[in-house]
């Protein structure tokens, strides 16, 4: 029972495998993060499970998440995406997408890759806290600031 993993959200196996395997660790590949930046962004407003359900629909509407192909997106292409039943049809969603990629392009190009610019706000590495009570971990910090 001790080895037993407490999670806050019931026994979902798709949630099960993302919390496991994915939330809270460090992604340094590009692309994996222009992927998690487009699921939140579509994520504002629902829950995480909503997009957990659409992700493959959403790596294959948005091009396996290519933030070069996504910057090239087209009234065409939003069109096609707004009448996608697979993904959230949000056009303000869908919009910022395309201007992320194309702002996530610049910081790439600017800092080597987004990995490097994101990642020196805490000098390459995760911060660890090791708080005694829940109370205690920090709201915001310098660096969240």
């Amino acid at each position: 029972m001790d080895n037993e993993k407490i999670r806050c959200f019931g026994d979902i196996p798709i949630y099960i495998d993302y919390h496991d395997n994915e939330w809270g660790r460090p992604v340094h590949d590009d692309r994996k993060l222009f992927e998690m930046l487009i699921l939140e962004g579509a994520q504002a407003g629902l829950s995480w499970i909503t997009v957990l359900k659409k992700r493959e629909k959403y790596r294959e509407a948005f091009d396996g998440f290519d933030p070069e192909k996504v910057a090239l997106y087209d009234d065409a292409k939003i069109e096609e995406l707004m009448a996608n039943a697979g993904i959230v049809r949000n056009r303000l969603k869908i919009n910022a997408a395309i201007t992320n990629a194309k702002l996530f392009l610049r910081i790439a190009t600017r800092h080597g890759s987004f990995d490097k610019f994101i990642w020196s706000y805490v000098g390459y590495a995760p911060i660890v806290g090791h708080w005694e009570k829940f109370t205690d971990i920090p709201i915001t910090t310098k660096v969240s600031d």
